[in-house]
């Protein structure tokens, strides 16, 4: 199965906050996520930079792409930025990061 990293950036003293966030994931939210075969999903975090880690497993990385469009992703990423690094539309400031060793 495909797996992808990514990273944001949280702001200063947002540690406590954002995981409270997560940790009341809205049921919405996992089921949408769920439905576009995501799996093994985790965030980490550097508290050294404020840098958040994101892997996840998804059967079709093209699945990402539709994530946008609900509604409940929308909503989630209003909400989530006022704590993080965020683009105009709400969005999370994201790159992509490369794979360079993996060992099954």
């Amino acid at each position: 199965m495909p797996r992808t990293a990514f990273k944001m950036h949280l702001h200063a003293g947002q540690a406590e906050e954002y995981k409270k966030r997560h940790d009341e994931l809205w049921p919405e939210l996992a089921e949408l996520l769920k439905y576009a075969r995501i799996s093994n999903y985790s965030i980490f975090l550097d508290e050294e930079t404020n840098t958040l880690f994101g892997v996840l497993e998804i059967e079709e990385l093209a699945a990402l792409d539709d994530l946008p469009k609900h509604p409940v992703m929308q909503r989630w990423w209003a909400h989530m930025s006022d704590i993080m690094a965020s683009n105009t539309d709400h969005s999370p400031v994201s790159t992509t990061l490369k794979e360079v060793f993996y060992l099954p």
